[in-house]
């Protein structure tokens, strides 16, 4: 292993390493500011894991979170904010349940029925993101303003669609789609801890794996990520940046209406109501920076967020609000983006030096050599 990859590695591990760091000493103080007892918090979140139906939850959600992040990381690498993500995966479950539990579904094999669920979402969260590429590319509008106004439309969308006459059923006092038969849902992993575990976690592993595959080790994704670093460098080689842009945010999308896929197919929803999970988008953007957009970064980023968020219930038996995890969080995002721009040009710098001592070098051997000449 060489020098400089040994160097990338220490410093792709020294900001996350540092910021978590931070972050435990920021929280500590912040505790003690509040009249709590830190080392009571952090023993109260810890036990809450002896309870094994906790972490099989926070595994389930870590899935659920990890498909957001990564959607969010698509875009990210085009130098794209999608930020519509929570958008376009809630319209594509109520979409996708609204498919799945219709009566002819009832007549196909289960295998089939799950299959055409996601890529029913998928194909409906690919053209809810499609509209602000297009946006993008043909008129320059910000994909930050389209997808947030895409949000609010989406909301207005679903709460058209989601009422009785047309997309809904009354349920009691809930409405929502109609429910989705066993056949349509996946079985989930019975692993003897009272909460049985997603399926749907090798869905979110296959998307991760091809994730990775796409940008590593196809042209589509060296293009870009040639694009996100340097639009000119990009359409000197001859790539199409505006096809590349609207391509990222289809991508982005159609792994967008994935994030409601577990929820819907191996939860204990089985179709799409008013209280269908909601704000999963918003958090991807978090796990998305905190994983600095690598599959693996983001496996750990998203089980960082999801473990916290399962522990947050266990504050309240020391006293402690449990929406000091939410503060938790967003202090480790924010030192992990301050820690990631000063690691950026701490690696910088040193690659000056690198560059520097190579010329010094260089001189130096051209001087011996002409003075041997001579």
């Amino acid at each position: 292993m060489g020098e400089s990859r040994v160097r990338r590695i220490l410093l792709g591990a020294a900001a996350p390493v540092t910021a978590l760091i931070g972050a435990a000493i920021i929280i500590v103080l912040l505790l003690l500011a509040a009249g709590h007892n830190p080392l009571a918090a952090f023993e109260a979140m810890a036990g809450s894991y002896s309870d094994p139906s906790v972490v099989m939850g926070a595994i389930n959600q870590t899935t659920v979170f990890y498909l957001s992040a990564v959607a969010v990381a698509v875009g990210f690498k085009m130098n794209l904010f999608n930020i519509g993500v929570d958008g376009q995966y809630r319209l594509a479950a109520m979409i996708a349940a609204a498919f799945a539990g219709a009566m002819f579904m009832s007549s196909l094999p289960g295998f089939v029925r799950v299959i055409l669920t996601l890529l029913i979402a998928m194909l409906v969260g690919a053209v809810w993101s499609g509209i602000a590429g297009w946006l993008r590319v043909t008129r320059g509008v910000s994909e930050v303003i389209s997808t947030i106004m895409l949000n609010a439309i989406a909301t207005a969308l679903i709460a058209y669609l989601l009422t009785k006459g047309r997309l809904a059923i009354q349920q009691g006092n809930n409405v929502s789609t109609r429910p989705i038969t066993a056949g349509g849902q996946v079985p989930n992993f019975d692993v003897g801890a009272g909460t049985p575990l997603y399926s749907l976690i090798l869905l979110g592993a296959l998307v991760g794996v091809a994730y990775w595959f796409l940008l590593n080790r196809t042209v589509f994704g060296f293009s870009i990520r040639a694009t996100g670093m340097s639009e000119t460098a990009a359409i000197a080689s001859g790539i199409s940046v505006k096809k590349m842009m609207f391509s990222a945010m289809l991508l982005s999308g159609a792994v967008a209406g994935l994030v409601g896929m577990p929820e819907l197919l191996n939860g204990s929803a089985g179709s799409y109501s008013l209280n269908f999970q909601t704000g999963i988008g918003f958090t991807g953007i978090a796990i998305a920076l905190l994983g600095r957009n690598h599959p693996v970064g983001i496996v750990f980023a998203a089980a960082l967020w999801s473990f916290l968020a399962s522990s947050s219930n266990a504050l309240q038996s020391v006293q402690v609000p449990k929406e000091m995890v939410a503060i938790m969080q967003g202090i480790i995002v924010l030192l992990v983006v301050i820690a990631y721009e000063i690691v950026r040009r701490a690696g910088v710098v040193l690659e000056q030096r690198d560059v520097a001592r190579q010329l010094a070098v260089a001189d130096t051997t051209a001087e011996t050599t002409a003075a041997v000449n001579a």
